[in-house]
């Protein structure tokens, strides 16, 4: 089958959408499960950043006339409940929490990577996605920061 043009950004997009959908979830169980007043503010922050990034994919998505997904993924849904991160956050352990942050964003980081290799990306689109990327970039670094000084 082959895929038109449309149908192609949608599809890119759509991954996207759904690793914004699984951060957004997992940075507002981190903000739930933590009980430092700094950790918890930007896990709330970072919770809404991811928000808005999926809402600027959904209005891309809209914009070619294709479903934008509804939902994180399975893998997102079952990483929020597993029990180690509710032994961590059990723990209130601010250096693995934040570890787990990282290691989250830099999964999101590839699959965004991954994404703009397309070459059929127009232009405004691949301006949003190298934002969105460039703002998990400056969070994974300022994580990797906060860690120096809790350790």
């Amino acid at each position: 089958m082959i895929m038109d043009y449309s149908e192609k950004i949608s599809k890119q997009l759509n991954k996207l959408l759904v690793k914004n959908y699984d951060a957004e979830k997992s940075y507002l169980s981190a903000a739930e499960n933590v009980e430092n007043r700094t950790l918890i503010e930007f896990f709330v922050r970072k919770s809404v950043e991811r928000r808005l990034f999926a809402q600027d994919i959904k209005k891309e998505i809209l914009r070619y006339g294709k479903e934008p997904k509804t939902s994180g993924s399975l893998m997102g849904d079952l990483h929020k409940i597993s029990m180690s991160l509710k032994a961590m956050f059990a723990s209130n352990n601010v250096d693995l929490i934040l570890q787990e942050a990282v290691k989250r964003d830099v999964a999101n980081l590839a699959k965004y990577n991954d994404v703009l290799k397309d070459r059929i990306l127009p232009t405004r689109i691949i301006t949003l996605l190298v934002n969105q990327k460039n703002a998990i970039e400056i969070a994974i670094a300022s994580r990797k920061f906060e860690m120096k000084l809790v350790s």
